[in-house]
C-alpha cells in the first residue's frame, strides 16, 4: 500500500498554525472538508478527539498519527500537516510534535486502516525523511517529498 493511494493531495499544509492538540486536529479536518472528503467536520473532530482520549497518537520523535473511523467518510483518506513551532500533543516521549499524518477510514474498513497506519509508521521511522518533511517550504514540496519516499 502506498500513501499516495489514500492521501488527499489537496489536504496538505506545510504550515499548521494551531498551538494545541485540538486545534491541530481541527486544522487537519478542515483540510479534508475543504478537499471534499466529508461535510461532517464536527463529527470527525469528535471522533478523533475521542480516539486521542484513549491514548495519544503522538508516537514520539516529533511525529503524531491521529486516526479514527467514521461513517462520515466514504473511503480511507489522509491529510498531512507540518507545524513549524511544534505542538504539545502528549507524545510518548513528551516532546513537541512537528509532523502530523491524519488518517480517517469508514467504520467497516479495518484492514485498509491498519495497513495504512503500518505504512505511515514505516516511512516515518526514516529520520532523513522526517527531516525533509520538516524542511519543506510549501505544499507542493511536501507532496514531492512524500511521493519520492513512497515510491
Amino acid at each position: 500500500m502506498k500513501i499516495v493511494n489514500f492521501l488527499n493531495q489537496k489536504a496538505l499544509s506545510a504550515n499548521l498554525l494551531a498551538k494545541d492538540k485540538k486545534g491541530i486536529i481541527e486544522e487537519l479536518v478542515d483540510l479534508l472538508v475543504k478537499a471534499g472528503e466529508s461535510e461532517q467536520k464536527d463529527i470527525l473532530i469528535k471522533t478523533l478527539m475521542e480516539r486521542e482520549a484513549l491514548g495519544s497518537t503522538g508516537i514520539g520523535q516529533g511525529i503524531a498519527i491521529p486516526h479514527g473511523k467514521s461513517d462520515t467518510i466514504k473511503k480511507l483518506t489522509g491529510a498531512v500537516g507540518i507545524s513549524r513551532r511544534g505542538v504539545s500533543f502528549n507524545a510518548l516521549d513528551g516532546e513537541p510534535v512537528y509532523i502530523f499524518f491524519l488518517l480517517v477510514a469508514p467504520r467497516d474498513s479495518s484492514g485498509p486502516h491498519l495497513k495504512a497506519l503500518a505504512r505511515i509508521s514505516r516511512l516515518l521511522k526514516d529520520k532523513n525523511f522526517c527531516l525533509a518533511l520538516r524542511q519543506v517550504k510549501d505544499e507542493a514540496e511536501l507532496l514531492k517529498v512524500i511521493t519520492a519516499e513512497d515510491s
